[in-house]
Formats: structure tokens, sequence, C-alpha cells
């Protein structure tokens, strides 16, 4: 039998952070001198860092940020958002029971990213699923951030699963296409923030990650092959 491998984002998929990162960056882009509303913020939701200040400066009507100004206020914001899910981690409901069973049945488990590695190192210690995770590839692991495929097609490579094999689970349209252009499928999960349409690329969109199980991710894997075979 084919080795089979689930790959996860974390924001907003295993874990329950729109709103501790919402409030994070709005308090950054007051800093830089911009009202972020909360559809901005969403559309945001799920880039790397540095593209997200870079917009949040273009609002602000501020010149192109330096280098140096994008490490401090990304460094900031994380740190402030770490702070305020310490204590009360958010995991999502599910999240432990779907990778337990996964892992029961012999899946491989990786975690892809758009967190840098102290957010993805905290996700580990308090996702009571954490020590199911063979990796996690982080926004700090790849040049590219989604929807290009680096970051899932890194977490397949450690995994040494062809990406044929694989399916991952995103709250985000840039990770569902991240995912696609990875020759991967991809399950929607709407959380917070989310709508069925705006991850209605992915090949099965669910509201809980209690729908989910091995079985129907097979499922959504055989489903994408069959369609990128023509079949």
């Amino acid at each position: 039998m084919c080795m089979l491998a689930a790959i996860f984002d974390l924001d907003g998929t295993l874990v329950d952070t729109y709103d501790a990162h919402m409030k994070s960056w709005q308090d950054i882009s007051r800093i830089i001198g911009h009202d972020l509303k909360e559809s901005e913020f969403a559309r945001q939701f799920g880039r790397t860092n540095d593209p997200i200040i870079r917009e949040l400066y273009e609002w602000a009507g501020r010149p192109v940020p330096t280098a140096d100004e994008i490490h401090e206020y990304a460094d900031r914001k994380e740190a402030d958002f770490r702070s305020m899910v310490q204590d009360h981690f958010p995991e999502m409901p599910g999240a432990t029971a779907l990778l337990e069973s996964l892992h029961a049945n012999n899946w491989r488990l990786a975690g892809g990213t758009s967190a840098p590695v102290p957010n993805a190192e905290l996700f580990r210690e308090k996702l009571g699923c954490g020590r199911l995770f063979e990796t996690i590839v982080t926004g700090d692991d790849v040049e590219h951030g989604k929807p290009d495929p680096e970051v899932f097609l890194l977490a397949a490579s450690r995994l040494r699963v062809p990406p044929s094999s694989c399916v991952v689970v995103e709250d985000a349209a840039a990770g569902v296409e991240a995912a696609r252009r990875a020759g991967m499928a991809s399950v929607g999960f709407c959380s917070k923030g989310r709508t069925p349409e705006e991850l209605a690329d992915a090949d099965l969109v669910v509201s809980s990650l209690e729908a989910l199980s091995p079985e129907i991710l097979k499922a959504a894997i055989d489903e994408a092959s069959c369609r990128n075979d023509g079949g």
C-alpha cells in the first residue's frame, strides 16, 4: 500500500488563532499609521509577514519599508501574538482526535505554515497532537510563501512521500492554491473569517475538523489523482 501523508496548516486550522493574530496586527498597523479593518486582515491572514508589512506601509502612505523595519515589526508582532495565546491556548476542536486517528492508521504527518519558527515550536508544544508531527515547515524555511507551493513540497520531501499521495488541510484560499500547484489534494476548512465560497477550489470543504477522518482524506487524494490524470 502506498504511504499517505496529511500536511496541516496551523494558524486557523489546528489552532484557532484568528482573534489573536488580528489584534496583534491591528496594534502594529496603528504604529505604522493605518487603521486595519477586519476585512483587510482576513484577506492577509495566512501570508508571511514580509508582504503583510509592505502592504500596511502602502495603505499608510509610507515609503517602502527597509529590511530592518520589516524585521523589527515582524518580531514585535509575533512576540505580542505568542503572549496572547501562551496561557489560554486555542486548540481547534477535533484537531487532536483527527491527527491521532491518522497516526493510528499509519499516515505520515507534517505541518506547513507561514508562521515563523518560534510560533511553530509553541504550537507543537501546546497542541495535544503536536508530538505526532514528523516535521513542520515554517515561513522561515522557504523563500516563497503561499500560494507558492514551496512550503508543501518541502514538507512532502521531508516525509519522503510523493505529492500525489498527500492531502493538505488549509483554511485559506492561498493555501488551497498552493496545494493545487504542488499537485496535492486539498481540504478547505471554514474556520473563523472564512467562507465556503473563498475555499471552493479545494477538493473538499468542511466547517469542522470533526467532519474529517482517514477514510475521507484518502477519498480526497483519490479524487484529486483522478482529476490530475484526466480521469
